[in-house]
């Protein structure tokens, strides 16, 4: 089979269609965010149950991780921009019977558990499209800046929406603040009909008959066989697939952390939330700025360090030096950034355009089944050893993979050794 990786030429006016794309998918996730908290709060007021609020937790995990390594396969054999559109419509759908249930009293736990496992769906298949459309959209040595801004954006919403969320709950009845989601996922959709979002070029070549269609389950074998066929790409994926399990108790732990150790109550806690929230701003900012090293698995690579080392100082420091552990915590929001920004950036400019939807789900599934998987370990191993104990193993774990990332030359190189898989994409 032909190769068609050679992709058109990225206008120099990329900016308005893009930023146009950007804005609309920005409201959407306004809106998502919100439906989150609304839904939470009601959970939480109704039940007063932390089983109801995990299980819930769980479900909105779930078709990520099953769902994802499937979809990756689906997004790149269909339009990209259809299948954003659809997944919009789908969760905008799912909001709208919760609004009916909510408007008639017949609300139930069990149905709001139904609705969110149809939004992760939706989000399965939007999420991966979404990140595969923006290398076809942008200019490679403007990915890493794009990443900055898509950070920066999932930082302010971290910080606005849960008093947003609060302010609108107490002037609206939650059917009216669901009913927000649907009106940002008419927006994102309208501004998606009207944008051209270029198909990666095996789609093209298929589409015009000059390449022979290949079927679902050969899509699904080849995407295996070039992330193992591909060092590098294997091994940045198992290290992001570390660091979840290693990071994610310990932002579940916070609470405990500053309740026992730092002797805080709900005003420490706030503090804590807030300045993670404002460091990955302030991160988002310089990297859209900076735009990173010129070999971006450099910042990415010492972004993972900084991660190491901000739970080091929030996790470790004396009582009596709580603001030098808001300073980690301050610390880790901006290396959070400096880490996952080059890496998605990396991924967009060294992945075929045709295996970017199936690249971005199967990391996107590993990461997210490290949660649930970490926070069975965690709980046990922190009331044994201690809370602090974790915050030391995932602090000294970050470190080590990021300097074996450094070494690892497979890794190292991953911008440019990408091409000897060129192959990969189209002998199945």
């Amino acid at each position: 089979m032909e190769n068609t990786t050679n992709t058109s030429p990225i206008p120099e006016n990329w900016a308005p269609r893009f930023f146009t794309m950007w804005a609309g998918q920005a409201f959407s996730l306004i809106g998502s965010s919100l439906v989150q908290f609304a839904l939470v709060w009601w959970m939480t007021k109704t039940t007063g149950s932390a089983t109801v609020l995990a299980t819930a937790s769980l479900i909105a995990l779930l078709p990520q991780i099953l769902l994802a390594p499937f979809a990756g396969a689906l997004v790149d054999r269909w339009n990209r921009k259809i299948v954003m559109m659809v997944a919009d419509g789908l969760i905008a759908l799912a909001t709208l019977v919760l609004i009916f249930l909510f408007a008639t009293s017949r609300e139930s736990i069990l149905a709001v558990y139904v609705i969110l496992c149809i939004r992760s769906a939706g989000g399965a298949f939007h999420s991966p499209a979404s990140s595969s459309s923006i290398s076809l959209m942008v200019p490679k040595e403007h990915l890493a800046r794009i990443a900055g801004i898509n950070q920066t954006l999932n930082g302010t919403l971290n910080i606005i929406s849960p008093p947003l969320g609060a302010l609108l709950i107490g002037v609206l009845p939650l059917q009216g603040v669901l009913a927000i989601d649907v009106g940002t996922a008419v927006i994102a959709m309208s501004i998606l009909a009207f944008i051209k979002i270029p198909q990666p070029p095996r789609q093209v070549a298929q589409a015009n008959g000059s390449t022979a269609k290949t079927s679902y389950a050969q899509d699904l074998r080849a995407g295996w066989a070039y992330m193992i066929a591909w060092p590098g790409l294997t091994g940045i994926i198992l290290i992001a697939m570390v660091i979840n399990f290693m990071v994610v108790p310990a932002f579940s732990l916070l609470p405990l952390v500053v309740t026992r150790e730092y002797h805080g109550g709900v005003l420490q806690l706030g503090m804590v939330d807030s300045l993670f929230g404002i460091g990955i701003i302030v991160g988002g900012l310089m990297l859209s700025a900076w735009g990173g090293f010129k070999k971006r698995i450099l910042t990415s690579m010492f972004g993972i360090i900084g991660i190491g080392i901000g739970t080091l100082i929030f996790g470790l420091m004396p009582a009596k030096l709580f603001y030098i552990a808001l300073g980690g915590m301050f610390m880790l929001g901006i290396m959070q950034v400096m880490a996952n920004g080059p890496l998605e950036a990396i991924l967009q400019a060294t992945v075929e355009p045709d295996m970017q939807g199936r690249v971005f789900s199967l990391l996107g599934a590993g990461a997210s089944a490290m949660q649930p998987l970490s926070l069975i370990v965690a709980g046990p191993v922190s009331d044994w050893l201690g809370i602090r104990t974790w915050y030391l193993i995932g602090g000294v774990a970050c470190i080590l993979l990021a300097l074996s990332g450094l070494l690892f030359p497979a890794i190292l190189n991953i911008e440019s050794n990408h091409q000897k898989k060129s192959a990969e994409t189209v002998t199945t």
